[in-house]
């Protein structure tokens, strides 16, 4: 029996891929779509829906893992069970999840490693009283547009801000302010690309935002290998000659998902490939790892090198704030490009982030903050420690190589239905890469400790307790 089957997917935030396989399980063990259904051809469903193929056949390939589905070769997709061989119990999906919800009373509690969720240790308090301050301020003035240069005082202070980071000799002349690390990637890419249909390079499996904020630039991703040392300069090089691209976007200190820190001898051996094919490098720094020993690419390659950080990860991601460290002489054009696009950041938002970087409250509350992740790394070094974890002290998130017996999507799964949150080494590939058989972990510090230890020991017991019938 043949479907004419279209989903609706328009509800779902995230990963279309992960949205199409939530849809083809509930209507499955609904009903909707009976036993022995052929579903549409993967072309012809990404045709409808407006995905690439690769889309479709990665929900397909994540749903059939499960035992829902069954592929013939030759003769297509159908539907094998309504239930599963792993994840029976998960509930159906009807409307996208909130994972940060509170529970009600008998569920199991559900925790969202997908993303780091800071601590509160005084934020709150520190800005409500700059916002008090600033509302009995007589010269308060907002009436007027940001100016080029009206938030000079703030971009002076974000020099000393960023003095555990060696980015070569800078000066607030070289910053760009931006509204969070995303948007600081977009105003970069829009500095640098050229032509109606540019390539940008970047790692093999690298944080999704950047593939985002490529296609919004009408730009197409061509991926470069990893290897131990984070980007292979030798991938890189062969990449610059094959694509013709003159961009590539490189996380050096705390490769995100791998965790990977590149070595000094890549950082110079990376700057003499961009040297050699004249490449703009855009270097991602949003995931601080505290003072870093190394010379960052922008010290190395000053010409060239685009630095973005924001405070999203170690401060307060609510106020969306970031910057761009731009290559020697570039700082003015930089300002031009915001000022083109957004006209600066609103006054309230540079006033806060002046104040707090003024009077040393951010410097003593990001110390607080990071004493508080560094105490959930080790919660889940001592309860996950003896499986195949890469980590960094510093860094919010580790990097999970599953043991024989399971698959990535299926463990997943298998976490989720076990009140546990995480996200698979798919959603870090591009369409048609290469995922390993790995998961990312974030630590969170906004649930109590002991609902985080909880949740990490459930985690334990399914590593320790693979199903078993999958093929290794």
């Amino acid at each position: 029996m043949d479907t004419k089957w279209q989903p609706d997917l328009t509800e779902f935030g995230g990963p279309k891929y992960l949205a199409l396989a939530h849809v083809l399980r509930n209507d499955i063990r609904s009903g909707e779509l009976a036993q022995g259904t052929r579903l549409p051809p993967v072309r012809d469903l990404a045709w409808k829906l407006g995905v690439t193929p690769g889309t479709v056949s990665r929900a397909y390939q994540m749903v059939t893992q499960e035992g829902l589905l069954d592929a013939a070769v030759g003769r297509g997709t159908f539907v094998a069970s309504a239930r599963p061989r792993f994840g029976a119990n998960l509930p159906l999906i009807s409307e996208p999840k909130q994972f940060a919800r509170r529970p009600s009373s008998g569920e199991i509690p559900m925790i969202d490693l997908r993303s780091p969720q800071l601590p509160e240790v005084g934020q709150t308090a520190a800005v409500r009283a700059v916002l008090a301050e600033m509302a009995g301020r007589e010269d308060l003035d907002l009436l007027g547009y940001q100016g080029l240069r009206r938030d000079g005082v703030v971009r002076d202070a974000l020099v000393r801000w960023l003095d555990e980071r060696d980015l070569g000799a800078i000066t607030g002349d070289d910053i760009v302010l931006t509204q969070g690390g995303q948007a600081a990637i977009m105003l970069a890419l829009q500095c640098c690309l050229k032509g109606s249909r540019p390539h940008v390079m970047c790692e093999e499996l690298a944080y999704p935002g950047f593939r985002h904020a490529a296609r919004l630039n009408r730009a197409d991703v061509v991926p470069v290998a990893l290897d131990g040392e984070g980007l292979s300069a030798e991938a890189l090089d062969a990449a610059c000659r094959h694509s013709g691209a003159r961009i590539v976007l490189i996380t050096t200190e705390a490769q995100n998902p791998t965790t990977v820190r590149m070595s000094l001898e890549r950082r110079v051996e990376i700057v003499k490939v961009a040297r050699r094919h004249d490449l703009q490098i855009i270097e991602d720094d949003c995931y601080s790892v505290g003072k870093a020993s190394l010379p960052s690419l922008r010290a190395l390659a000053p010409e060239r090198s685009w630095h973005v950080t924001s405070i999203s990860k170690s401060f307060a991601a609510g106020l969306r704030f970031g910057c761009i460290v731009c290559p020697t002489d570039l700082g003015e054009a930089g300002r031009l490009a915001a000022q083109n696009s957004y006209f600066g950041l609103p006054r309230p938002i540079t006033d806060i982030v002046e104040a707090l970087l003024l009077s040393g409250e951010a410097d003593r509350l990001r110390g607080e903050i990071q004493a508080v992740f560094d105490s959930r790394l080790e919660l889940m070094l001592n309860v996950l420690g003896s499986f195949d974890l890469s980590w960094q002290r510093g860094l919010a998130f580790v990097w999970l190589r599953l043991p024989q017996g399971w698959r990535a999507s299926t463990f997943a799964r298998e976490a989720e239905a076990n009140g546990v949150v995480i996200r698979s080494a798919d959603e870090y590939a591009l369409v048609d890469g290469r995922a390993p058989n790995a998961v990312r972990m974030a630590l969170v510090a906004d649930v109590p400790e002991a609902e985080y230890v909880a949740a990490l020991n459930r985690l334990a017991r399914l590593l320790r307790n693979p199903p078993g019938d999958l093929p290794v």
